[in-house]
Formats: structure tokens, sequence, C-alpha cells
């Protein structure tokens, strides 16, 4: 059974280590708080200039003036602190965030990324997803497998004006967990109840499989 949303949040979720830095673009990645392993701190960065993101709040308990990147409101964990965007992206530049989690519209099996920009659709902007693409050593992208119409969003080359080049290290998907390496993507984990043949069959870009692929564990 393919995952929703969630299910790929709780499975990046995986992903952060004690003590890391963690920036989380707008999407399924702000999904991300609310799934933080027991036994760890990390810290949340929005690129609007908070660092100290919590959870999503409550019903009923939103602070309409404490929002993240995507105008989605949060919480903030003690000791938050809050800062203008020069010095969120002087963090961001600088290379002091350990782990960065994109949504995409496409990844290509070198990495490249696109998630700002659909031809013939107004958008206000890149956004701050260059700098971090521009910057950020470590990049998981949390996206849907597939399109819409069923086309496959894991590509040999990004079709959609690009964020990056060679920068995502790691995709985790509906289906999927891969790994991204210069001989294209190589599957580590499928969602449960989901074959390899159908992995492959979601998967336009080149696709290593190497021996039994186990399922994810949430």
């Amino acid at each position: 059974m393919a995952l929703d949303k969630n299910g790929i949040a709780q499975r990046i979720a995986q992903e952060l280590k004690h003590g890391y830095y963690v920036n989380l673009g707008i999407g399924i990645p702000t999904l991300v708080a609310n799934y933080i392993p027991s036994g760890i701190d990390v810290e949340f960065q929005s690129e609007n200039g908070m660092m100290g993101m919590g959870p999503f709040p409550v019903e009923g308990e939103e602070d309409a003036d404490l929002i993240n990147a995507g105008k989605q409101t949060i919480t903030a964990l003690p000791g938050a602190a809050f800062f203008d965007s020069s010095t969120s992206f002087a963090m961001i530049r600088g290379q002091h965030v350990d782990l960065t989690v994109l949504g995409a519209m496409e990844v290509s099996d070198q990495g490249d990324i696109a998630n700002w920009k659909i031809p013939g659709y107004m958008v206000k902007g890149m956004g701050g997803a260059m700098d971090l693409v521009a910057s950020a050593k470590n990049i998981i992208v949390a996206m849907m497998h597939t399109n819409k119409k069923g086309q496959s969003k894991l590509l040999r080359q990004c079709t959609l004006p690009l964020t990056g080049t060679k920068c995502v290290t790691k995709v985790v998907s509906n289906l999927a967990v891969m790994d991204v390496t210069p001989n294209g993507f190589v599957l580590r984990e499928r969602a449960p109840g989901v074959s390899v043949e159908e992995i492959q069959a979601a998967t336009e870009g080149r696709l290593i499989v190497e021996g039994d692929i186990p399922e994810m564990k949430l």
C-alpha cells in the first residue's frame, strides 16, 4: 500500500539525528516536525526567520502571527529564536544546516530537482529553494512518485525549470526510499505492500535494484 503524505514524513523523520539543524521546505516536508523520534533533539529552522519550530498546533490553539515559510501556523519550542531573513539565509548559505527536506515536482536520476515553476502558471518566485539546493550537502526530497495522470516524476532528465543540479542525495516517495548516485536511483526500501515491479514501472529514470529490498518500517 502506497504511503500518504504523513507516511512519507514519518519515514523521513527516521533520517533525523540528535543535534541536527534541519530546514523543512513547503508542503510534505513541514509534516516531518510531527514525527521526531523519541530520545533525540533537533532544531527546525524556518527560512522566514525562526529557529526552534515545533509541530503544528492543535485546532483552536493557532497563533496567526506564528507561521512557517509556507504561511502555515506553527508552534515554537522553548528557547525558539526569531530573526530577519538576512540572518536566516546566512545560516543556509554558510552551510550551518545539517539536513534540508524539500518537496519536488520532478527529480532526475542525477539528482537534479525541479520544484518551483510549471510553465504557464503564475508563481511568486523561486523563493529560498535556490539557496538551499546551492548550499546544502544533505538534501532529502519528499514527493509523490507519480503525478495525477500516473506519469513518473522520477525521470532520466527533468522537463520543468530546474531549481538545482546534482544536489539531491535521497528521495522518499509514497512508494520507495531511494539514494541518488551518479549511476541513478538506488532502491533501498519499498512502501509496505508495494512490489519492486510496481516501483520499476513508476520510475522513468534509471533504477538500480540490488538484492532483496526490505519494506519500510514506520
